[in-house]
């Protein structure tokens, strides 16, 4: 839910990213790739939709992250004042932790959430309570900036099914447990993409070889259900979509393909925690037998980095999928 990261280096990176220049593509039917600056380049993604002289935001990273999106309006030639909406994936702090922020700067957008999700934005002291307790409250600050709540009447929920009507263009809201209970895609029609959150992978850019993209889950905790992320991909994958759009980190293809490799990986390492469940060590054990495991699979996808390099792309989600299984394994 909350990325522990190398702090220093963290605040160093969110330092200079507010000074910095806006980082984005647009690539087709107006789709904006932002990168938010969170942690470091191609982490972290949010999305702008230009429509009909119109936007609409998709996850926005944290309060640091605003400027960049701000900068991507101008860019685009958007006025703020013409952005109607801010859709999030889910609420953990990547992906929603500016919410307050960003909304405050748009004076006539709305935020379409998960049900399960809403109140944690018109309120959000439960998260910043749970992420407090974690971080204590100087790296919170300096992450994620104090999360800003949201009026009520600007809020609304989007059960499974919903469609947006973002000015003729249909966008609808898909309920994708498995990485988390409020998590929900977006099925833009007519770009014919989903906008995946955390429920189709990561997919780093630094992990890309002649094969394509390298693709792993995410069991980050505390809600990691393996059965309804197996359901949640598939239900993505019957859309029969060109392309997904991943938080970490932008656009991926061949999507059959990676789907594919989910599934196996998610197989792979419930497999691995199962095993390591009575051990005394439990902890320590997963997160070996995850690097071990992605070693593999990442040689086989032509990657050629070393162990070293592997750690330093993919530690902190090891840290994190080794936690999330760990939870999972309690849970059970």
């Amino acid at each position: 839910m909350f990325r522990r990261e190398n702090t220093r280096a963290q605040n160093v990176y969110n330092s200079s990213i507010r000074t910095s220049g806006f980082s984005h593509s647009m690539t087709s039917h107006g789709i904006h790739v932002i990168d938010t600056g969170f942690v470091r380049p191609r982490f972290d993604a949010a999305y702008l939709l230009v429509h009909n002289g119109h936007g609409a935001f998709i996850d926005c990273g944290t309060n640091h992250s605003v400027p960049r999106l701000l900068g991507a309006l101008d860019d685009a030639g958007i006025d703020a004042s013409r952005v109607d909406w801010l859709i999030l994936t889910h609420v953990h702090l990547d992906h929603a932790g500016g919410a307050g922020e960003l909304i405050a700067r748009l004076p006539n957008a709305r935020l379409l959430v998960h049900p399960r999700g809403a109140r944690h934005m018109i309120d959000p002291s439960q998260l910043w309570a749970g992420a407090m307790a974690v971080y204590g409250e100087e790296v919170m600050e300096q992450s994620y900036g104090r999360l800003r709540p949201i009026a009520a009447e600007r809020v609304a929920e989007a059960p499974d099914g919903h469609v947006l009507d973002f000015h003729g263009r249909r966008l609808r809201c898909i309920d994708t447990p498995g990485h988390a209970k409020h998590h929900m895609a977006i099925y833009d029609e007519q770009a014919n993409v989903c906008f995946t959150g955390d429920t189709f992978g990561l997919s780093y850019r630094e992990f890309d070889t002649a094969q394509g993209a390298f693709i792993l889950p995410t069991t980050t905790p505390v809600q990691f259900d393996p059965e309804a992320l197996h359901a949640s991909i598939e239900r993505l994958l019957a859309l029969k979509p060109e392309a997904m759009y991943l938080t970490h980190f932008g656009r991926v293809e061949n999507v059959e393909h990676l789907a594919g490799k989910l599934h196996e990986l998610i197989d792979a390492m419930v497999d691995v925690a199962r095993q390591a469940k009575d051990s005394t060590d439990r902890h320590a054990r997963l997160v070996h037998e995850l690097t071990q495991l992605y070693a593999v699979h990442t040689a086989a996808h032509g990657w050629p980095g070393d162990r070293e390099a592997l750690v330093h792309w993919l530690g902190t989600d090891i840290e994190l999928n080794a936690q999330g299984l760990g939870v999972w394994l309690d849970r059970a």
